[in-house]
Formats: C-alpha cells, structure tokens, sequence
C-alpha cells in the first residue's frame, strides 16, 4: 500500500469520526444511550462516568478492526489507526480542555476558545432534549449557537438552565 493511500485513509477516517461522533452523540448518547451519558451532563466529584463507557465500547470495536486488519486488510488497520488519532484528539479536547479532567487551561481567543463555549452551551440544556453542538472538534459560531438554543427553549424543545442566550 502507497504512503498516499495511507494518509488518505487515515485523514478520511480521522475526518469520518467526527461526522460519525456527531450522529452517535445526537442519537444514541442523547437517545437510546442516555442512561450512561446523563452522568455527563449532571454536576459530580467522580473521575469516572457511566458515560466513559461510551469509550470501553466503541475502543473494542476498534480494537478488533485492528487485530481483523493485521491478518486482512492494510486498509482496515489504517482506518482503525486514524480512528484512534480521533479519540486521542477527542480526549484531549473534550476531556482535557473542554471538561479539564486531565489539565486546568481556559482559552482566552481563538478557536479553542469557540470549542469551550460550543460544549458549555451544548451543556446548557437540562435532559437529552433539545441542545446544539453534539460535535466534538469542529464548533459552530457560539452566537448561531445561542440564538439557536433560545428558539429551541421559546418552542419547548429545549429545557435550558439559567444562561444568558443573548448573542
């Protein structure tokens, strides 16, 4: 396999998590999967939440597309590697900076800044109802954000705990 079909793969599936972490963090964390993933949005001490669970489920699956690509496909095991740069991204950005599990950095500007204030405000809502920003690593403008969430609050779609939603 080429170092170009390399690369490709793993910036396609690098890329790919992010779509795929929107989806799953829409429809399953806040669907059928909220048991585990309410923890998350509720205030606590615990350095662990049932929500890391989400984690242990989707690491094995990517653990067996890697040991299923080491004797099949080169293409799998490179999927499964870009994959994996997803999570350690996500983790740092989520976990680390967002939720500051692992370091203690509050962005003053830039981009970082806009990741912080898009996860607050998708932390806004009370319950699996409603909400904005289900993304991970790429953030919406957090004005677009709270005009939105106002409107969802205005038509009880959302439950919104006391925040300024003034853009």
């Amino acid at each position: 396999m080429s170092w170009w079909a390399i690369i490709a793969i793993v910036l396609a599936a690098l890329i790919g998590m992010e779509f795929f972490a929107w989806y799953a963090h829409k429809y399953i964390m806040h669907g059928w999967g909220w048991a585990w993933h309410r923890d998350h949005h509720e205030p606590h001490d615990n350095t662990l939440e049932k929500n890391d669970l989400f984690a242990v489920v989707f690491g094995t699956i990517v653990f067996f597309m890697f040991w299923i690509g080491y004797y099949v496909s080169d293409a799998l095991w490179w999927a499964a590697f870009g994959i994996t740069l997803y999570g350690v991204i996500y983790t740092l950005v989520h976990d680390g900076l967002v939720h500051q599990r692992y370091f203690r950095w509050v962005p003053k500007r830039g981009y970082a800044k806009q990741l912080v204030q898009a996860h607050k405000l998708h932390h806004a809502t009370i319950g699996k109802e409603g909400g904005v920003s289900f993304g991970f690593v790429f953030a919406r403008d957090p004005a677009k954000l709270k005009v939105e969430l106002k409107q969802q609050r205005e038509a009880g779609i959302a439950k919104v705990r006391d925040a300024d939603l003034s853009a």
